[in-house]
């Protein structure tokens, strides 16, 4: 018993958590307690930044202030009347209507904070009638955690992302495309390096791509003020989670005024982004009738994407949203490196006009939702020579407008949650570093065969525009060097001590049972 209560102790707050979420499978679809757990603890963390607030009006003696929105608003915190706050959602937790009572705390935060429009869940709750006490256990379950308690640890955002990381696996294939998996948006940011600027999403999900710019930037020294982030996004329930897992981490965003189609509804036609980071549904098909969106500004220079693959229609909607000098680092399935047709003329005319910087091919698994195989593409708008300074370094890149980086990291990742592949820290460092030498400095770089190969305009133009990394990073035909004497000497070795073994055990069993009294005849 002593061991058991021991083990209980060692739970992490995430694990604790989605073991209490877990209680109210069967009674809620496992697609919807995504939102009733993330929309608890939203509630919980408001809750907990505005107590904390009103301790610290009370101790500058401004008591008087404590009910005005204005005091709260000012330090970046949300203003919860009574009925809002947490302390009332507990001590009603037991009553038959507390599911009533926390829809109503939730739109009461959402009609008093202009900022959080279309955030929260609406009426949710009441919807789902979900059982009382199970509801009530999660309840208790989130009250036991205190949000602010240790600032440095982050730990309301490090929950988000682990549940938001469990729901999408939860979910399965088909499913859970709200979220990217966070080593693959790290390696991303790293490679891109987001320091400062516009930074964009045009399939933003749940936010997941600008949480990760934020903190890359933190832990490179930069400043989160020289940032501010656009991003859209086309399911209204993922638009929500966006908006909740930004606004937890006092991130800032303009994700347009209602969830819509980025195709359909652009809502920043005239944005020019630094930076583009993105993973936009894989192989979308029919994004468009064939009469639709056939002037499209976005397509200017280029041929029409064609409308039974929108791979080609975010390419270029990301190409016209970038500055001058704007970078874009996003995922498509690895179909849109060779396609034919239409999809053919565009890719050649992006490798003319030198904004096609790397191609990376990921390891397969790493996604929850899919098995495809997909890449990260790197689009660069200014590839001449220049000095870029860097909050950590400055950066002398060199001219590479006729050039191409092609990568392959399917050797690559280690093992996550059993059947996933996910890269380790070192590694995404590694990566993004052989990129950046190769950015910057030729005689340092080296192709490496089956990782990388540096490849000139004419190269790709030979094999006819294709970008598909393994037609130009050397293959090592490891069979060539095999001894098959020597090999098989080994295993005919191995063999032989097996059967030896097997064949030990077998008599020892049979002379047990034969003292026994019980002997076997075979």
């Amino acid at each position: 018993m002593a061991k058991q209560a021991k083990a209980k102790k060692e739970k992490s707050i995430e694990e604790t958590l989605w073991d209490s979420a877990n209680k109210l499978r069967g009674t809620v679809e496992s697609s919807e307690y995504k939102h009733v757990v993330l929309g608890l603890i939203f509630l919980k963390f408001a809750s907990d930044k505005f107590e904390d607030r009103r301790k610290e009006l009370i101790a500058d003696g401004k008591e008087k202030f404590l009910e005005m929105k204005e005091f709260y608003n000012m330090s970046n915190i949300f203003y919860l009347p009574e009925e809002a706050r947490w302390s009332f959602v507990i001590e009603n937790s037991k009553q038959a209507d507390i599911a009533l009572k926390i829809d109503t705390a939730l739109h009461t935060i959402e009609k008093n904070n202009p900022s959080l429009k279309g955030a929260l869940p609406d009426n949710y709750f009441s919807r789902l009638n979900m059982d009382v006490s199970k509801l009530a256990a999660l309840l208790d379950t989130i009250n036991n955690i205190d949000t602010t308690k240790d600032k440095e640890q982050d730990i309301v955002g490090r929950v988000y992302e682990y549940f938001l990381s469990k729901f999408a696996i939860a979910e399965g294939k088909g499913k859970g495309e709200f979220y990217t998996p966070k080593s693959i948006v790290n390696l991303i940011a790293e490679m891109i390096e987001p320091y400062r600027g516009i930074i964009y999403d045009p399939a933003c999900g749940s936010g997941g791509m600008f949480v990760q710019s934020i903190k890359f930037i933190e832990n490179h020294h930069g400043n989160k003020k020289e940032i501010s982030i656009y991003g859209q996004e086309y399911t209204a329930t993922t638009y929500k989670l966006a908006k909740m897992n930004l606004a937890i981490r006092g991130i800032s965003a303009n994700l347009g005024d209602v969830p819509a189609d980025t195709f359909g509804k652009d809502q920043h036609p005239d944005l020019k982004a630094d930076f583009i980071m993105a993973n936009p549904p894989f192989n979308q098909k029919d994004w468009r009738a064939a009469d639709e969106l056939t002037d499209d500004p976005r397509w200017r220079g280029y041929d029409i994407p064609p409308t039974s693959n929108a791979n080609y229609g975010w390419i270029l909607n990301m190409v016209s949203k970038l500055s001058e000098n704007g970078v874009a680092g996003f995922i498509l399935a690895n179909g849109a490196l060779s396609g034919g047709g239409t999809e053919y003329e565009i890719r050649k005319k992006l490798i003319e006009n030198d904004l096609v910087e790397a191609i990376v091919i990921l390891p397969q698994n790493m996604f929850y939702t899919t098995g495809i195989s997909v890449t990260l593409w790197i689009i660069n708008k200014n590839k001449k020579e220049r000095i870029v300074q860097l909050p950590d370094e400055i950066r002398n890149y060199r001219k590479r407008e006729d050039e191409i980086l092609f990568m392959d990291l399917r050797q690559k990742g280690i093992p996550f949650e059993k059947k996933y592949t996910q890269f380790s820290e070192k590694e995404i460092v590694a990566i993004a570093k052989n990129y950046h030498t190769w950015q910057t400095d030729l005689k340092s770089y080296q192709n490496i065969p089956e990782f990388c190969y540096g490849a000139t305009k004419s190269e790709v133009a030979a094999k006819d525009y294709s970008l598909v990394p393994s037609k130009y990073i050397e293959f090592v035909n490891r069979d060539e060097n095999i001894d098959y004497e020597h090999k098989m000497l080994a295993l005919q070795k191995e063999i032989n001590q097996l059967l030896q073994e097997e064949a030990q055990s077998k008599e020892d069993l049979l002379n047990v049972f034969k003292e026994l009294g019980y002997e076997i005849k075979l």
